[in-house]
């Protein structure tokens, strides 16, 4: 898993601590939400709902620092628009253990930090 800490300090550089703790929260909440929907796409066969919900958690991940997460958001993209499912299985299985790896990361970077 990667994580950018410099990407957290520049937030916090940036916006000041308030600030930072708003947008990381919110971040993280969202990418939660987003992980969950794009699992239950995957279980429903709507492989076009797990495409662009991995392109809009790449955005989100980038702007907290998870770069490892973002990546394998493109990988998840990639291969449910080719109707892949053996990949989709395993790179949205990827994604789910890396979501949470990568959730409680920025939590422990950002208790960090304060």
């Amino acid at each position: 898993m990667r994580l950018n800490p410099s990407r957290l300090t520049e937030l916090f550089v940036q916006l000041g601590n308030r600030g930072a703790e708003d947008v990381v929260r919110r971040a993280m909440e969202e990418l939660a939400v987003r992980l969950a929907d794009i699992e239950t796409a995957y279980w429903q066969g709507e492989f076009s709902k797990v495409s662009k919900g991995s392109r809009g958690l790449i955005a989100i991940a980038d702007q907290i620092g998870l770069n490892g997460l973002a990546q394998v958001a493109r990988h998840v993209a990639a291969t449910a628009s080719r109707n892949d499912p053996t990949a989709i299985a395993a790179t949205v299985s990827r994604l789910v253990r890396m979501g949470d790896k990568s959730l409680t990361a920025v939590w422990d970077a950002q208790n960090m930090t304060l």
